[in-house]
């Protein structure tokens, strides 16, 4: 068992990424902590922290290992890192931070190889990678790469390193470039009627960013060695309760017309204007649950469901983003809406 001492309150920590989503809440949640806070990545993308005195910048490749190793001369205490996307980063970062007080890797929910509710740390058995997948950029390799550097994480702890691992599911929150839930805030803003595939029941888990960022700190601060730990909102919600909950934060935002109608589709009706199910952001045919009692109970208490909406819904009205390239086009959708009105 790691031995944990007092913090510091100048412990430094280094987020590598940093500036665009999970790394963006990250330093944000680190800071409110009282660590200083350096951010490592190319600089590719705007940095939010550039006037924020307890926010440094280091420019590099973590692909580049001398690039890697210059961070690791800033001695960080702890390093959270948000964009290992393949097995090599994941060996090479525990091979480079072997002395720091804490590695937390960023892995993913989709690190399970079988489907299983709920899906649990210790028990569920991860994908296998291959040695084709461990270097290939497709969506479809995604998961065993992840899971492939659960196992180097897990490698460096017998080594000594004191490296950890999170596993998200489906983030949602400000500042979410994927836009998957904008799609349906986008819906509910601008229909009276929004089609959800199914019969609405399905469940996608799901998580707030700032659950997550406050479970990166727990972990670095309380997690074991060698450990994975799941990280979802403490209460899921079918797709289409999500889509009423929107509705209904809208309405408390202030927003005329939110008031919706959700209208369920099985395969045979959406058929009938060429859509899939799964060409809705967020569905999923199987459920998938990941239990986080374990991350529980390293005193993790994160933002309830309500407030996590709350904030997603709050940044969509502040910013352009549609997510309308996520999912069917409402011509498509209103087809279908159609068809249902004739049955």
């Amino acid at each position: 068992m790691r031995c944990v001492e007092a913090r510091d309150m100048d412990d430094h920590a280094l987020v590598i990424g940093g500036t665009r989503f999970i790394g963006r809440h990250t330093v944000e949640e680190f800071l409110a902590h009282d660590y200083e806070v350096t951010v490592f990545n190319r600089g590719n993308h705007d940095n939010p922290f550039a006037d924020t005195e307890a926010v440094s910048h280091q420019q590099g490749d973590r692909t580049d290992d001398a690039d890697l190793s210059e961070a690791a001369a800033l001695d960080p205490d702890v390093v959270i890192d948000c964009v290992a996307y393949k097995p090599r980063e994941v060996r090479t970062a525990t091979r480079v931070f072997d002395d720091v007080d804490a590695y937390v890797y960023i892995s993913s929910g989709s690190a399970y190889g079988d489907e299983e509710i709920p899906k649990r740390e210790g028990e569920t058995r991860l994908c296998e990678c291959t040695d084709e997948q461990a270097v290939d950029d497709s969506p479809e390799s995604y998961g065993p790469r992840k899971a492939e550097g659960d196992r180097a994480v897990f490698a460096a702890a017998e080594r000594g390193v004191n490296a950890m691992s999170v596993r998200p599911c489906i983030v949602y929150g400000p500042h979410d470039y994927t836009a998957r839930t904008d799609y349906w805030i986008d819906r509910v803003l601008n229909h009276e009627r929004v089609l959800v595939p199914g019969d609405g029941s399905n469940i996608w888990h799901r998580v707030s960013v700032s659950a997550v960022a406050e479970a990166l700190r727990v972990v670095a601060e309380n997690g074991e060695p060698g450990e994975a730990y799941n990280v979802g909102d403490r209460r899921m919600l079918t797709l289409g309760e999500t889509v009423e909950l929107i509705s209904e934060t809208l309405a408390e935002a202030g927003v005329d017309d939110a008031d919706i109608e959700v209208v369920t589709a099985g395969e045979r009706e959406l058929a009938s204007a060429g859509i899939e199910m799964e060409e809705f952001p967020l569905y999923r045919s199987y459920p998938h649950v990941l239990s986080t009692a374990k991350l529980a109970d390293l005193g993790w208490d994160p933002i309830s469901v309500e407030e996590g909406y709350r904030r997603a819904v709050e940044d969509h009205l502040d910013s352009d983003r549609t997510g309308r390239e996520n999912g069917p086009d409402r011509e498509d959708t209103e087809r279908v809406l159609g068809v249902l009105d004739t049955l």
